[in-house]
Parts: structure tokens; C-alpha cells; sequence
């Protein structure tokens, strides 16, 4: 046999690994708007990409319409993440459809990713656009009425309930905000919070008391929303005004997100109080290689429009540390 060929057996195996198992230039993990604006970029630059995700899409799929994001003066939510997806197909990209179950940091400071399934990848950086999930009411009919009635989102759906009676159900300052958003498009708003009085900073709530058309409904939970295709009212734990039903035409839910940051704490990174990654003006966390973009950062403006910028804009920085990174995996 040929010197050449002489190696040994450890040798082999390392060799037949590595050639196994591609090494990526970066994992977008997350299928909404904010991974597949990521993923689009990544293509352009030329990074070997790869986004994860368990369910595509994103939360911005459960919104009908869509008159907020620039360039397009309606959408579903649906055609928006659909638009981004199949934009980011036209460059070399790769999609696997598993949840990311695990992540750990490499000796040579790549990173592996191992799926439910037990598959792993290879990447030499990570963007995490995980995003966060809604937390739900709970009641009976919330399911059965969402986007016929039922919403999480007032700047995303408000405008469709001009003239209308809505609710908006929670009791923190970020829903005292959805109620003023509401309070401009909406006849009446009903804010219906369970505890003895709203949560809001001072200035919001100063702005509350200016307002004619919103009445706040305190020490109350929803039992039950009802209607026959949209939604028609809801059924309260207590009487309001002596009776337990109440007349209306949508409800808007804020009881806050649950950050999805499952990797983000495998990966020890910095969470701020709510859970969300805090990452610097360049997208970074503070484990080189790792960086977050949408609704799982500690920025303060969470829409659509900001997600996928911020992905973009994560997308470029992979780019300039995967061009000048000597330490990453080859």
C-alpha cells in the first residue's frame, strides 16, 4: 500500500466525521419572518446557511391581515413569511424542518446543534430568531375564534374593528398601550384586567384617564368567548353593570410572550428580566459567534418590520466575523 495512505485507525475516524457532517457558516435557528430575513441575507453573502425550524412561519402567521409593513399595502401574514421564504430560497440555502433541541459551544469554537430527532449540525456561528409565543387566555373558545375575533396584536389588527366594541384583556402597562391604540380606531374599548388595578406606568395611565371611550373592568376574568362565525361577546366571572355577558366584536389579548430561550440559556447568555437575549448594536450576545435577531432580543420595538431588519442586519455580522475568524472550524 502506498505510504500515503498509511494512517492511522483514530485518524480515519476523525476524517470520515468531519466529512460527514458539514460545517455550516452559520444556523439560523427559527422559521418566522425575523430567520428567514436572516437566512435571504446570509444566501447574498455567500455563507454556507442552514435555518432550523419546527413550525415555519412564524407567530406572524396567525394575523389575517397585514397593513403595517412597508411596501406592501396589504398582506396576510401568511404571504408575508411565505414571500421571505421563497426570496431567500432563490440563493443557496438549506432548511431543516426539527426543533433544536440542544446546543453547545466546540473545542474549536464552532457549535453543534442536536435536533428531537437526534440529528446534529456543524455551524461555526449561530443566529438565534427563536421569537416568543403568545401566552394564551386559556378560555373556552379562544381557539375556535382566533383571527375571527380573537387577536394578540392591536397595531397589527385593530384597524379592521373601526367603529366597533373591543376588548383588550390584561392588565400590564404593555396592555394599557394596546388599549390606547385601540382607543383611536374603536368606538368603545373594554380593558379587563383580573387584578384590583392596571399596572401601567404613570404617563400611560394619565393617558387613560384622557380617554372618553375606554372603560376598565377590574377584578374580572373572561369565562368564555362566544359568538357564531366572528365573535359576539364575551361571558365574564362577575356581573358587569348586572350581568355577566358583554356585548362586542373582538378582544385583543395582552397578558404577555414567553420568550423561546431554551438555547440561549443552554448557551449561558445574558437574559434580562423578561427573559429576552440582550444582545449590542451589532446583533451579538456575549458568546462570540452566537447572535439574536426579533421578538427573543431586549429591544424595545417588536414588529415585523424590525424583526426581519434585525435578522438582516445579524446576517451581515456573521458575515464580517466568519471572513475574518482564524480560530473557526475549516
Amino acid at each position: 500500500m502506498p505510504e500515503k495512505f498509511q494512517y492511522n485507525t483514530n485518524l480515519k475516524k476523525k476524517l470520515l466525521i468531519h466529512e460527514l457532517m458539514k460545517i455550516y457558516d452559520t444556523i439560523i435557528v427559527g422559521g418566522g419572518v425575523t430567520g428567514w430575513g436572516a437566512a435571504m441575507y446570509a444566501g447574498r453573502l455567500n455563507l454556507k446557511t442552514l435555518i432550523m425550524y419546527e413550525l415555519n412561519g412564524g407567530l406572524i402567521t396567525w394575523t389575517d391581515n397585514i397593513e403595517n409593513y412597508p411596501g406592501f399595502k396589504q398582506l396576510t401574514g401568511m404571504e408575508l413569511a411565505k414571500k421571505l421564504e421563497d426570496h431567500a430560497k432563490e440563493y443557496d440555502v438549506e432548511e431543516h424542518n426539527d426543533f433544536a433541541e440542544t446546543v453547545t459551544k466546540d473545542k474549536d469554537d464552532g457549535f453543534t446543534i442536536t435536533t428531537r430527532n437526534g440529528e446534529k449540525f456543524r455551524s461555526k456561528t449561530i443566529i438565534i430568531a427563536t421569537g416568543t409565543k403568545v401566552r394564551l387566555l386559556g378560555a373556552p373558545g379562544e381557539e375556535e375564534f382566533t383571527n375571527k375575533g380573537v387577536h394578540y396584536c392591536a397595531l397589527c389588527d385593530g384597524a379592521f374593528y373601526k367603529d366597533k366594541v373591543v376588548a383588550l384583556i390584561g392588565g400590564a402597562d404593555s396592555a394599557v398601550k394596546e388599549a390606547l391604540t385601540l382607543s383611536n380606531i374603536a368606538k368603545k374599548v373594554y380593558i379587563i384586567a383580573r387584578g384590583p388595578k392596571l399596572r401601567a406606568e404613570p404617563i400611560n395611565m394619565d393617558r387613560l384617564k384622557a380617554k372618553k371611550n375606554i372603560e376598565v373592568i377590574t377584578e374580572t376574568n373572561v369565562k368564555e368567548i362566544k359568538g357564531d362565525k366572528f365573535v359576539t361577546h364575551l361571558m365574564l366571572d362577575k356581573e358587569h353593570k348586572g350581568s355577566k355577558k358583554l356585548d362586542l366584536n373582538a378582544i385583543f389579548v395582552a397578558i404577555g410572550h414567553i420568550p423561546l430561550n431554551e438555547l440561549g440559556k443552554q448557551l449561558n447568555l445574558d437574559l434580562d428580566n423578561h427573559g429576552h437575549i440582550k444582545v449590542d448594536k451589532y446583533s451579538r450576545t456575549k458568546v462570540d459567534g452566537v447572535y439574536a435577531a426579533g421578538d427573543i432580543c431586549d429591544t424595545e420595538f417588536k414588529q415585523a418590520i424590525t424583526g426581519v431588519a434585525e435578522g438582516v442586519h445579524a446576517a451581515y455580522q456573521v458575515s464580517i466575523y466568519v471572513n475574518a475568524c482564524e480560530v473557526c472550524p475549516k
